[in-house]
């Protein structure tokens, strides 16, 4: 918040400026509180805040239970429904289904996640041996969680994985 008030105080003061160099005025030297420069930030804070918060998508639990499928196959069918642990970030996932048989023991085990676009946008890491319970992570913290490398991150999947 301090910088967006030290570049707001330095806005107003060069729009003060040009507006009494275009008077033929030169501006008068002009000290103003802390006080006054933070109340009449509030307004721009709020609005540059919410532009930003309405600029990124937040993505849902559901959004993420329909990754899971999308990014192997041996996970289709498995109905997964997820909850927000932290806001696009993390999330905890458990399955109506248990998944394939391909593996024996699922506990463990990392699979990408792939969104709407066909873009790998995270991972997932079993925490069960059946393969019902799984925490997935969004972004960079899939990287984090070393699920996914960065490289594959953003990677086009135009269809599940298999393997």
């Amino acid at each position: 918040m301090n910088k967006a008030v030290t570049d707001l105080t330095r806005l107003g003061d060069a729009l003060e400026q040009a507006a009494a160099r275009n008077l033929d005025k030169q501006p008068r030297p002009r000290r103003r509180s802390k006080r006054l420069v933070a109340i009449l930030a509030i307004p721009a804070v709020v609005v540059v805040t919410g532009a930003s918060f309405a600029a990124a998508k937040l993505i849902s639990g559901e959004d993420v239970a329909a990754s899971i499928p999308a990014g192997t196959l041996w996970l289709a069918g498995t109905e997964p429904t997820c909850t927000v642990v932290k806001q696009n970030v993390e999330y905890h996932c458990v399955l109506a289904h248990a998944p394939s048989n391909a593996i024996s023991d699922w506990m463990g085990t990392v699979e990408p996640t792939v969104d709407a676009n066909k873009r790998v946008n995270g991972g997932c890491r079993s925490l069960a041996s059946d393969g019902r319970e799984w925490q997935c992570y969004i972004g960079e913290e899939a990287v984090r969680q070393k699920i996914v490398s960065e490289g594959f991150l953003g990677e086009y999947a135009p269809t599940p994985s298999v393997g």
